[in-house]
């Protein structure tokens, strides 16, 4: 049990003071620190041909702007109307016809260009509007083969090059999006065959879980052995426990052990905004599977799409229902010559559908529990490897140091110790640096914060009051550490850890938390004759603990009964109607049971300060002069072994 004193207003001029310090800090190691980068140029050839390409299509489709912007023409364009006035006139000089177009040259030399229709002749034009034809001379020039050509490949090569580079997106678009129609196709990744590194050697502990799996690999290496005894495929093991405990890391040991392939997916994965793609993933992932069985589809986070149906959804049209329901058919559908194991993880097992985990589907269920002690010395032993640690450095207080820590949590520890080593220029991590990481990874990284000697001297006599109550307390936890040293939101802590791992509490434990988790409260009482809101957290604490000793363990003099409200009415796990209450006259003693375990932890935190008085004042004055107490000193601090 870890007890803290809280704080409510954090000094924000210390957190920019240390803010700035730090940041400078940072600054001047980088630039001191910091090696010479080398610039690269990395060519694709691929790359700029697509390139080039692509500009060499939009420069061809100018290209006729481009040649009547360079060539060409800037000649003054008239109508056949002003042609003729021009000509009655006399000032035309000689008209040359080519095709639709006619040049006008006028006798000062100017140039004029006009158009007529194809079918039409100019003289025949000229000679219906009474115009005289000798006043100029007229010259019909036929087009050659080239300037024909020339003005088609103008005409059509832009319309051809904008096909051309239209068809050149949509393959582009294609072969990034895998198309429009690949969007229902599973995006699970597939581990090739006998290229999974992972073996149950490299998962710590987990002895229980790694039995029941080591069943599922034996059946997949000799599948024959147990069809000739009538024992069919296992269709799926769901594996359930808190977080970081390791469950994906099993699935991949599993894999690696029976040298299958392997396709793992999210849940989240299967979720997509348009309607049916789900079902349609679910399809594809296990046709997939069945071809390339023997195999094994894991399902990460399953509990993304297999909650309960019917929970918050918009009905049977619910795309995450509908994903579901293609779930349960396809594990329903399997035969046993499939040779396809589904398994899935999730750390909340209770939400799930009851059709999903019923046998037929989920045929075994593991858990996954927090390591204990052997199985954290195992993890530890692991996750050790290619680190220096200092040669005193014992295993087996860091192991018993660190229960109720995840595998995740015990290498995250490790990776901070050596992190904080790496930073201060240290070859060794000793076992302050992983105490020290512990600490981070469960409280917080330490606050520098400015504190008046009275803040000061109640935050210590508070966590002196935590650790003497339970140093004299009989059934309570051993102190491990005790600090003034402010993590995360608390201003100070005293760290009780069990000697070793629990799986139950006795009503004597649980009366002793309570008395250690208000004694800080009573020591600020006694010596300061006032109360602060650092408390907040104990008193919380200690009241849940003392409302579940009335409501759920049945330990107070109300007898063995369950006080929390009952549905009556449950079908599939799912609950109907308003619950079951306890009447007021009930609650009420209910409620003077829960204050009388607060105020029987009141009077023995109280007793077992005033009757050490000398041994407060005695910790407290190391606690402000040094900040941190380990187990040891405090212990010769006090004088007296713990109580027992």
């Amino acid at each position: 049990m870890d007890t803290a004193r809280t704080s409510k207003t954090p000094t924000k001029k210390t957190q920019e003071k240390t803010e700035k310090e730090s940041s400078s800090r940072l600054s001047d190691q980088s630039l001191q620190q910091s090696p010479e980068k080398k610039i690269e140029l990395k060519f694709n050839p691929r790359q700029l041909l697509n390139r080039g390409l692509l500009f060499l299509f939009i420069g061809i489709l100018f290209l006729p702007f481009l040649y009547t912007m360079f060539t060409g023409r800037s000649d003054e364009k008239i109508s056949l109307s002003q042609l003729i006035t021009d000509i009655r006139q006399k000032k035309v000089d000689k008209i040359e016809v080519a095709g639709s177009e006619v040049k006008v040259i006028y006798k000062d030399s100017t140039l004029k260009i006009t158009r007529k229709e194809e079918s039409q002749s100019l003289v025949d034009i000229l000679s219906k509007s009474g115009v005289d034809i000798t006043d100029a001379q007229v010259t019909i020039k036929n087009l050659s083969p080239q300037e024909i050509f020339g003005q088609l490949l103008l005409s059509i090569l832009p319309i051809g090059l904008m096909a051309v580079l239209f068809i050149f997106l949509f393959r582009q678009a294609r072969g990034a999006q895998d198309g429009i129609m690949g969007i229902g196709r599973s995006k699970a990744k597939l581990f090739v065959k006998g290229k999974q590194d992972t073996k149950f050697a490299d998962v710590g502990g987990m002895k229980e879980a790694k039995q029941e799996l080591e069943e599922i690999v034996d059946f997949l290496k000799n599948p024959k052995k147990y069809k000739k005894v009538g024992a069919r495929t296992p269709k799926g093991v769901l594996m359930v426990g808190p977080s970081g405990t390791g469950k994906t890391l099993l699935a991949r040991a599993v894999a690696g052990e029976a040298n299958v392939q392997f396709l793992s997916m999210a849940g989240s994965e299967f979720m997509e905004m348009l309607v049916g793609v789900g079902a349609s993933r679910v399809r594809d992932l296990f046709l997939t599977a069945k071809k390339i069985a023997p195999s094994i589809i894991f399902i990460d986070e399953i509990d993304a799409i297999g909650r309960i149906r019917g929970y918050g959804s918009m009905g049977g049209h619910d795309e995450r229902e509908q994903t579901l329901n293609q779930i349960l058919v396809e594990m329903d559908g399997f035969t046993p010559n499939d040779n396809v194991i589904v398994m899935a993880a999730t750390n909340r097992g209770d939400m799930l559908d009851p059709a999903l985990v019923r046998p037929g589907r989920f045929d075994r269920r593991v858990q996954v529990n927090l390591p204990d002690l052997e199985e954290r010395k195992f993890i530890l032993n692991i996750h050790s490897k290619g680190k220096t640690f200092a040669a005193d450095l014992n295993w087996d207080r860091v192991a018993k140091r660190t229960v109720g820590f995840s595998g995740a949590d015990l290498e995250n520890m490790l990776n901070e110790a050596a992190i904080a080593v790496a930073r201060e220029n240290r070859t060794e991590i000793t076992h302050e640096d992983v105490e020290e990481a512990s600490l981070k990874v469960k409280l917080g990284p330490t606050k520098k914060r400015l504190y008046d000697e009275k803040e000061r001297s109640m935050t210590a006599y508070h966590e002196a009051g935590h650790a003497l109550a339970a140093h004299f307390s009989k059934h309570s936890d051993p102190v491990h550490r005790i600090s003034i040293v402010s993590r995360g939101m608390a201003l100070g802590f005293t760290l009780t850890p069990p000697e070793k791992d629990k799986v139950q509490e006795t009503k004597s434990e649980l009366v002793d938390q309570i008395a250690v988790l208000l004694a800080g409260r009573a020591a600020e009482k006694l010596v300061f004759n006032e109360l602060t809101g650092g408390a907040s957290s104990d008193i919380e604490r200690a009241t849940r603990i003392a409302r579940a000793m009335v409501m759920e363990y049945g330990m107070s003099d109300l007898g063995a009964m369950n006080f929390n409200p009952q549905y009556e009415n449950s079908n599939y796990s799912r609950t109907y109607g308003e619950p079951l209450k306890i009447s007021d006259k009930l609650q009420e003693k209910v409620d003077d049971a829960v204050a009388g375990f607060i105020e029987e932890g009141q009077k023995e935190a109280l007793r077992i300060i005033m009757l050490h008085r000398d041994k407060l004042d005695k910790v407290t004055e190391r606690l402000l002069e040094i900040e941190s107490l380990d187990a040891d000193e405090f212990i010769e601090l006090v004088g007296e072994p713990k109580a027992s």
